[in-house]
């Protein structure tokens, strides 16, 4: 059974021929000729994409770019100890990184226009969430350059690790001389590259790729001590930065249960709210009457109940009208009043409905003292449709046991008229068999 199972989780029965790989591997690292067009178009797809926030556009340039090529010949020159190899990595890594910052520095320099849109923020606040993306994407294609059954993994890789887009965004930062942006695009160009070519020495160590030259222990250890600097350096700042994600995430979650719990506060109604994150800064503007200081207080008060820290809360007053002194000329108030009326009307309903339950019983409790015959009753509001519309009415089922002659109908009638203060009131009666009854003098004793 172990045996089946190593079979069956062995790799190395789909691997491609060892030269075959290493051959391919070297075909990617350099830009010349068809790489190097392909690089260009792939710069200038990324930088439109970005500029104009279209994740369509962008995924085409992750598909199109062929920046993993020498990334890959660093790990895989790294994992066979060919320095001859890792310089010309390294060589062509360089020409396509610095190409690329030129290029979307120049685009963005003479685009007309100049936000920062989604796409492109999303790029400058790298985290350990990338790092796991990077590594693990890097997993995937180092394999599937290895094996007979490449499929359509690499452009999935592509897509996951998202090499140009990031590069793009650095040369957004330059041109518009916002260099956190820079930085921050950059650092996750940085974890990509890292993460990628790390997995593609652990891939290609495990495969057990041929060693290339003869090294001796202490340079392979002082090797391996680099790679581990350099991996730690790296990883270090993404595990800071995905705690903060993790802190922003739960501030913005409950900066909105708290905003969801103060939409209507004295007459004034929440009509919009914006929430910053990162300064943990929360804005407030409602509409409706005057907000004082102390209501003010009070509702950012209210925020102590939502975990929300040490949040600046600031309340502006959008529009107010005064119930002594109405602006007569301001165009919202009609608005305004219409939408004050709609939620009474509302409420209303709401609250008629939660009264039905507790209205049909303290009726059956007053006509038992009345009408001793009646034996149970059943309260409820509906709507009647005829040819000319629909009517609204309540609707009583009045149950019994010893017949009720013309004069005793009228007068529940006429009494139920004048309990519910409306005529518009649909009574039935039901004369009910012994069972029936029985079954229902449970609830009786217990509704006296």
């Amino acid at each position: 059974m172990l045996r089946k199972l190593i079979t069956f989780l062995d790799l190395r029965r789909e691997i491609e021929e060892k030269e075959l790989i290493h051959q391919e591997i070297e075909r990617g690292i350099v830009f010349k000729g068809t790489n190097l067009y392909i690089l260009v178009f792939a710069i200038v797809v990324a930088s439109v994409g970005l500029n104009t926030n279209s994740p369509a556009v962008i995924i085409g340039a992750m598909l199109i770019s062929p920046l993993m090529g020498p990334i890959n010949g660093l790990g895989y020159s790294i994992a066979i100890y060919d320095f001859n190899l890792f310089k010309k990595s390294l060589k062509n890594f360089g020409f396509a990184v610095g190409a690329s910052l030129f290029a979307s520095t120049i685009y963005f320099a003479i685009s007309p226009v100049s936000t920062a849109h989604s796409e492109l923020l999303a790029r400058t606040h790298p985290t350990i969430y990338d790092v796991l993306i990077a590594l693990f994407g890097g997993l995937a294609g180092i394999l599937a350059i290895s094996s007979k059954l490449k499929g359509n993994v690499i452009p999935g890789v592509a897509i996951a690790t998202a090499l140009m887009p990031p590069l793009c965004t650095a040369g957004y930062g330059i041109a518009s001389g916002q260099f956190e942006y820079f930085f921050g695009a950059f650092y996750l160009f940085t974890i990509n590259t890292v993460f990628i070519a790390l997995a593609t020495i652990i891939v290609s160590q495990y495969l057990k790729f041929p060693i290339r030259s003869v090294i001796d222990p202490s340079k392979k250890t002082k090797i391996n001590r680099w790679i581990s600097i350099v991996i730690v350096i790296t990883l270090l700042p993404s595990l800071y930065f995905g705690y903060k994600l993790v802190l922003n995430e739960k501030f913005n979650a409950n900066a909105e249960l708290f905003c969801q719990n103060i939409t209507e506060f004295e007459g004034a109604y929440l009509i919009k709210h914006t929430i910053d994150e990162r300064k943990r800064n929360i804005n407030l503007v409602y509409g409706g009457a005057k907000l004082t200081e102390k209501q003010k207080k009070m509702i950012i008060g209210k925020s102590l109940s939502f975990d929300l820290g040490k949040a600046e809360i600031t309340i502006d007053q959008g529009f107010a009208f005064s119930e002594a002194q109405p602006l007569k000329n301001n165009p919202l108030e009609g608005q305004l009043n219409a939408m004050s009326m709609n939620l009474r009307k509302s409420q209303e309903k709401l609250d008629s409905v939660a009264l039905i339950p507790t209205k049909g019983k303290d009726i059956f409790k007053e006509l038992k003292v009345l009408f001793p015959v009646v034996q149970n009753c059943c309260y409820s509001e509906g709507v009647f449709y005829n040819q000319k519309g629909s009517e609204s009415k309540s609707i009583i089922l009045i149950g019994y046991i010893q017949e009720l002659d013309e004069s005793e109908r009228k007068t529940i009638k006429n009494w139920l008229y004048t309990r519910l203060k409306k005529q518009e009131v649909k009574v039935i009666f039901e004369r009910q068999e012994e069972k029936e009854v029985s079954t229902n003098t449970g609830l009786d004793q217990k509704v006296n």
